[in-house]
């Protein structure tokens, strides 16, 4: 099999890493061994190129400090999810009348009261709304 420049160009990263594996490892150094004028731009560029990148040092207690607040972002989540199924529940109850042992009537329990209700549902509405962004938000900031 003939290996290219191109596919030792390719597995230069991991090389350059140490992530290669020993026959990958082997294969590039006998090709750098052919071509000195890539093992000379290897030594120069990529070299640098590497140096560039590396990370930067993280503060030690960043860790902690994400634990804290995804720890109070999930306090958040489950008052959130009270709130929104207590006024869901308010909101959306039933009455039930009886009269003289009999069933009578079925309905709302705020039917005779729209601006309440509306109050109320908007507050549900809301709560589901917070609940929903912010488990969205504990997710993606997760990964």
């Amino acid at each position: 099999m003939n290996v290219t420049r191109e596919v030792i160009v390719d597995l230069l990263p991991l090389y350059l890493a140490g992530e290669a594996s020993v026959d990958s490892r082997a294969l590039i150094e006998e090709f750098l061994k052919q071509d000195p004028e890539l093992a000379k731009s290897i030594r120069s560029e990529w070299m640098a190129k590497m140096n560039a990148a590396a990370p930067s040092a993280l503060p030690p207690e960043l860790e902690l400090r994400a634990f804290r607040k995804t720890k109070r972002m999930i306090g958040w989540q489950k008052w959130l999810l009270a709130f929104a199924i207590l006024f869901t529940s308010v909101a959306g109850s039933i009455r039930f009348s009886f009269s003289g042992g009999r069933f009578e009537d079925i309905g709302f329990a705020m039917q005779g009261y729209p601006a309440q209700w509306a109050i109320l549902a908007g507050l549900a509405a809301a709560f589901w709304i917070a609940y929903f962004a912010l488990r969205r938000r504990l997710r993606t900031t997760a990964l």
